[in-house]
């Protein structure tokens, strides 16, 4: 029989008592009597009412990674309530909320049942995405009691919120007759509201997405994007016009999609840029607004995550006055971040600085930018063109699409001058192959290229919540790691609290750092593929991202997770 001590708790329940709302006493005898009960542990406390509703609804949502939804604030539409009989409902203790494509959203309080929706998928032929909601408030509605008329803001808050979040926006979009003048003033706090909301979040993007029956809006937060709030349908048009006049774009102008940047002020000395861009789609226009934090300018090399030879090798190459650096990876990557940590390194008042970006997305002073306008003839070739007329130093290209845009970076990098770069590819080897499949000479190729970066964003482990996990040998050795390092080997898991979204916190990069030897030259010249570029690559002692990735597994910063996510390419 375990004692109080050894029993371990389920993620769940241990929330609260850390918090300090459950004493581990009451918790062990919770555990015990759900298990003797049969009932799944978060029914057991909703039934028993060992926490408040509202805060297990928010630990649930972190817990199993579902947004929470306050059911107040969703106007259930009648074609949707009729999609799932009531005994149904009463029996799965489960409500449909709305209806995207081929997907039901459906409003549950204890996950254990959010997994075992069969039934409706069966019933409705659509597939239940389950979300969690307050367990007093579901019960109200499937049990028929009267839940008033006034239909809130249709605010959904996501599992990465605080239980303070939920009233963002709730005072800004009351629902109102159409000729009232004031509902314009109301969407511009509702506007400024999310600006300010998505900033304090460390969000990369806002998504505000029009369908036929709900509006939607999601942050991008550490990769991943998340529903944060369900406006009504009916302000979709105005929303959409607020942000055009903040972006300085034309309102009347729907068919087409238009690129604009606001200029937001938040507090008396911050300001924050989005570029922001708006696409027609069936319902209305789509906008998405990316985040241009120039704090992130300002991040030196030793914060992004490289290990002490990686960093050692990266600022190696550019020190030298001429060459190239090139940086690759998917979009989202954190590309641009890595360039201008170099370029801080180098900006001072001796070099002649200057970049063509597609746009440029952070301002920093000291340097010439360029933005890219194809419309009226400015490519990356005509900009490099140009740039070599204006006495440089350094020039960095926001990225190199095309041959022309290659062969004049190529030529720049020979003529004394040090070249950044980035490019599309999955690991540093193939960068070598994209440049000659691009129809560049491989001497050129092995004569300018000094360095090539390849990287990835992963999660970043929660510090104030993350716990040793449980895993296999067998599973850990087919990841890559040592039998011999099992036995002292501590692997962590993601777990969630209050103070991350669903067990993590913030990004780290992960490099695949590959300077151009003797030995690469030689094999580029012989027009090696990009699996004997990798072969070689191991033989020199560079670890390619996978075995990056392991790494920040083995300090603790990542998870196993993490790496299947962000290296399965």
């Amino acid at each position: 029989m375990p004692t109080n001590t050894d029993l371990s708790l389920p993620a769940i329940v241990q929330t609260f008592v850390t918090s300090g709302e459950l004493n581990r006493e009451d918790a062990i005898r919770a555990v015990r009597d759900a298990a003797d009960r049969k009932k799944p542990i978060v029914t057991h406390m909703l039934e028993r009412q060992l926490v408040d509703p509202l805060e297990l609804a928010v630990a649930c949502s972190n817990q199993y990674g579902l947004s929470l939804v306050d059911l107040d604030a969703v106007d259930i539409s009648i074609e949707v309530q009729q999609l799932i009989p009531e005994e149904m409902m009463r029996k799965l203790m489960a409500v449909p909320l709305f209806q995207i494509g081929g997907a039901l959203f459906i409003a549950v309080s204890d996950p254990h049942f959010g997994f075992e929706l069969g039934d409706i998928k069966v019933t409705t032929k659509l597939v239940p995405e389950p979300v969690i909601v307050e367990h007093d408030k579901l019960c109200k509605m499937v049990f028929g009691a009267d839940r008033g008329e006034d239909v809130a803001t249709g605010l959904v808050i996501s599992s990465t919120s605080h239980t303070q979040d939920l009233v963002v926006g709730t005072a800004t979009l009351q629902k109102k007759d159409e000729d009232d003048d004031d509902e314009v003033i109301d969407v511009t706090k509702f506007v400024n509201e999310l600006l300010s909301h998505a900033i304090r979040k460390g969000v990369s993007d806002i998504h505000i997405e029009p369908y036929e029956k709900i509006l939607r809006v999601r942050f991008r937060i550490d990769g991943i994007l998340q529903v944060v709030s369900m406006p009504p349908k009916g302000i979709s048009r105005k929303l959409t016009s607020r942000i055009k006049v903040m972006s300085e774009l034309n309102s009347s102008e729907r068919r087409i999609p238009q690129d604009g940047r606001i200029h937001f002020q938040m507090g008396e000395d911050k300001f924050i840029d989005f570029r922001v861009n708006t696409l027609p789609t069936l319902y209305g226009e789509k906008i998405v607004m990316r985040i241009l934090d120039s704090d992130t300018a300002s991040l030196g090399i030793e914060n992004l995550g490289f290990s002490p030879k990686q960093k050692s090798d990266l600022l190696e190459a550019i020190s030298v006055p001429d060459g190239m650096v090139l940086v690759t990876g998917p979009t989202g990557s954190g590309k641009t971040v890595s360039l201008y940590a170099c370029l801080n390194l180098l900006n001072s008042s001796e070099k002649n600085i200057s970049t063509a970006e597609d746009p440029a997305e952070i301002q920093v002073a000291g340097i010439n930018q360029v933005n890219i306008n194809e419309k009226v003839g400015l490519t990356f070739a005509s900009a490099l063109r140009a740039f070599l007329r204006q006495d440089p130093d350094i020039i960095m290209v926001g990225e190199i699409r095309d041959l022309p845009t290659a062969e004049i970076s190529i030529k720049a990098a020979q003529t004394g001058h040090l070249v950044l770069s980035t490019l599309h590819t999955n690991s540093a080897p193939e960068t070598l192959t994209r440049l000659l499949n691009m129809g560049i000479p491989p001497f050129n190729i092995a004569s300018t290229v000094h360095l090539i970066v390849a990287q990835r964003l992963g999660r970043r482990l929660c510090k104030h919540c993350k716990r040793p996990a449980d895993i296999p040998h067998d599973t850990l050795t087919q990841m890559g790691f040592e039998e011999s390092e099992l036995d002292t080997l501590t692997i962590y898991e993601a777990v969630g609290c209050g103070q991350c979204s669903n067990g993590y916190k913030g990004r780290v990069g992960i490099y695949q750092v590959m300077p151009i030897s003797e030995n690469m030259e030689k094999l580029v010249m012989e027009n090696g593929n990009a699996i004997e570029l990798a072969a070689l690559a191991q033989t020199e002692g560079i670890s390619d991202l996978r075995q990056s990735a392991l790494e920040k597994v083995r300090e603790g910063i990542t998870t196993i997770d993490e790496v299947e996510r962000v290296t399965k390419d």
